[in-house]
């Protein structure tokens, strides 16, 4: 069984940063792709930033430049860096990895709430 726990949510100022991360555990064989994605009240879940196995990353117009994805693949877990965070930041941000060799499942986490007070 596979799990994906996020951490590292919560309240902060417009202009401040957050980091996020995400760790997937239990039966692990390959690791692919993992990312971010978020949801907003209202509107759909949208992709922010992702990242290969090998380091290639794509970002979100709306967070280039301001947010950073990152992998420990020792630890199986992806980070997201939040700077220079503004209240249309704020939504519930969700991990996701592929897993599998032939096959690759998609696995998400359970969500965590960030929120960007102006």
């Amino acid at each position: 069984q596979v799990q994906l726990v996020e951490s590292g949510g919560g309240l902060v100022q417009t202009g401040g940063s957050l980091r996020l991360s995400c760790e997937v555990s239990g039966s692990i064989f390959s690791v692919k792709a993992m990312g971010w994605y978020r949801q907003a009240p209202g509107k759909q879940r949208e992709l922010v930033a992702s990242i290969t196995s090998v380091g290639s990353t794509n970002y979100a117009d709306s967070v280039k430049g301001r947010f950073t994805v990152s992998r420990d693949n020792a630890k199986n877990t992806v980070y997201l860096q939040m700077n220079s965070l503004k209240p249309e930041d704020t939504a519930v941000y969700y991990c996701n990895a592929g897993l599998g060799v032939n096959t690759i499942v998609i696995y998400w986490g359970q969500g965590i709430q960030v929120t960007v007070s102006s």
